[in-house]
């Protein structure tokens, strides 16, 4: 929403807002990205990659690794049955192919796991309401 309606809605200045705003930025708390429908902009193989890891010790070189790669939209270490859990936006689903042949030759990364998104239905950042409960 608008600084002039947030303003309104909390009885005080746009400048109030303004200043509240750029603060939040500067430290850090928030930050203002695009986010764009993988679909609507060429991105046809959209999926979810499970990485398992041995030895353990490897996880943070492999994640590190990983997360340079221009096709990682999300990474995570994880516990339970496997050890990263990426996802990727692919043009096609050779390139996701090419992608999963790529890591697999990482050093330590010993098996794969992918389910492919047929089709997102909600992708969103969480609600901050939730925080008050």
């Amino acid at each position: 929403m608008s600084f002039t309606v947030m303003a309104d809605q909390l009885n005080v200045s746009v400048g109030t807002i303004r200043t509240r705003m750029n603060k939040l930025l500067e430290d850090g708390t928030i930050n203002i990205i695009g986010r764009v429908d993988p679909d609507k902009v060429g991105f046809r193989s959209y999926a979810h990659i499970a990485v398992f890891v041995r030895p353990a010790t490897l996880k943070e070189k492999i994640a590190q690794k990983i997360a340079k790669l221009p096709e990682v939209s999300f990474l995570a270490m994880t516990s339970g049955d496997y050890d990263l859990e990426v996802d990727v936006m692919c043009r096609d689903n050779d390139h996701l192919v090419n992608f999963i042949n790529r890591i697999s030759t990482y050093e330590g990364v010993y098996q794969t796991k992918t389910t492919i998104y047929f089709k997102v239905y909600k992708y969103a950042q969480p609600d901050l309401a939730l925080l008050k409960k």
